[in-house]
């Protein structure tokens, strides 16, 4: 059977008909079944709340994570939930024994929100941040010599992005990870992006620490993510609130003052009594992680993510006939993201007027003085959409 049309796919998204929505990348967009399954899981839950979390949570949870585990390429023991990648990189960025001098080197392509974690924990510590510039037009050849070379004997640990948010590059970490390990430097990956976007690998992959969003284009609910950490950097890891999982002893056993919220987790891993259990909290969204990857593998996800790539980097060539400009990388280093580069010296004023005036939901970006409608490509994205973006531009002049 083949794969269903963009057409019959935008039947499963509850996506508003008057947008047209080309930005997926930010929050993702959850289908009908999916947001039905969250749906009944929060109804699951209220009916009896202290069974539900207090009796059934780690049971639930430890099926939820084994069957991202499998989709990851990962061991269910190895991985807990988060509520966003922001807070899987505060997490590792917070628990680091980070001394004065002690340095984390990154790239220039980082999101704007894990800079600011890592001033304000570097502000703290007396630690150094530094930022490696990574050119355009990129050469993902030289992207793990690049880092490595800045390496010095203060380096702790190299944070990079899978898939960079405003640039849509993917950067190739394999190399970079293995070259890291070598020297005895630690790395942590934000891969907001990347899961269901690119196909992982997690323990072939090598980083000490990865986290990633399940609600962007694994088609979650909102608030779905994961922090992945090797066996060996597990009890570096702390909770950004201090609950249960710290009374607990470290093999699992000691009391926990007759508290059921906890009981279940008795026995359960360091990782997952320290992280999973931070106090009352919707557990839903973590538990219809299943449910989405049953949407995906029920409708030839592969196909579609192969057919999104090839349509965006189309728009973008398009575009590109016409404005003259470059694009900033070879296409096998973009996935279902691809940044046009535009000639505006306005970008916010472009992103609002393709709103206001054509009803385009799209991002307008900026980096190193370049300017990039950042387009993402889902499967439920109709070519007139795709049309109008391009139809809008050419009227902007841009």
């Amino acid at each position: 059977m083949p794969a269903p049309t963009p057409e019959q796919m935008r039947e499963h998204f509850l996506l508003d008909p008057t947008v047209h929505f080309l930005n997926h990348g930010s929050f993702g967009a959850c289908p009908k079944p999916v947001f039905e399954a969250l749906q009944q899981w929060q109804l699951a839950m209220e009916r009896n709340p202290v069974e539900f979390l207090g009796r059934r949570s780690a049971a639930l949870l430890r099926t939820a994570r084994e069957r991202l585990a499998a989709h990851l390429g990962a061991q269910a023991d190895d991985l807990v939930f988060v509520p966003n990648a922001t807070t899987g990189v505060n997490t590792v960025a917070q628990s680091l024994a980070l001394q004065p001098g002690d340095e984390i080197l990154t790239t220039d392509h980082e999101y704007g929100a894990c800079d600011a974690t890592w001033h304000h924990v570097c502000q703290r510590t007396g630690a150094v941040y530094r930022r490696v510039e990574i050119p355009l037009p990129f050469e993902a050849s030289e992207f793990a010599d690049r880092l490595m070379a800045a390496v010095t004997p203060r380096t702790r640990l190299i944070f990079v992005s899978h898939l960079t948010s405003t640039t849509a590059l993917v950067f190739p970490l394999a190399a970079l990870c293995a070259a890291a390990r070598e020297r005895g430097i630690a790395t942590l990956v934000d891969g907001a992006h990347a899961p269901g976007q690119i196909d992982l690998h997690l323990d072939t992959l090598g980083a000490d620490f990865y986290t990633g969003n399940c609600h962007k284009w694994l088609c979650a609910p909102k608030g779905a993510a994961f922090l992945h950490v090797r066996p060996e950097r597990q009890r570096e890891v702390h909770a950004p609130v201090v609950s249960w999982g710290y009374v607990a002893g470290e093999d699992g056993a000691g009391s926990t003052g007759g508290h059921t919220g906890f009981d279940a987790y008795v026995g359960s891993t360091l990782l997952e009594r320290r992280l999973q259990w931070q106090g009352t909290r919707d557990i839903a969204a973590w538990l219809s992680v299943p449910a989405a990857l049953d949407f995906l593998a029920a409708n030839h996800w592969p196909a579609h993510r192969s057919a999104s790539h090839q349509r965006a980097l189309a728009l973008q060539a398009r575009v590109l006939a016409r404005n003259g400009l470059q694009p900033i990388a070879h296409g096998t280093d973009f996935g279902q993201m691809v940044p046009i580069p535009v000639r505006s010296s306005d970008p916010a004023g472009l992103r609002a007027w393709l709103f206001d005036q054509h009803r385009i939901e799209v991002p307008v970006t900026q980096h190193a003085g370049q300017v990039f409608v950042r387009v993402s490509v889902q499967a439920y994205t109709l070519d007139s959409e795709l049309q109008a973006l391009e139809n809008a531009l050419a009227a902007a002049g841009v």
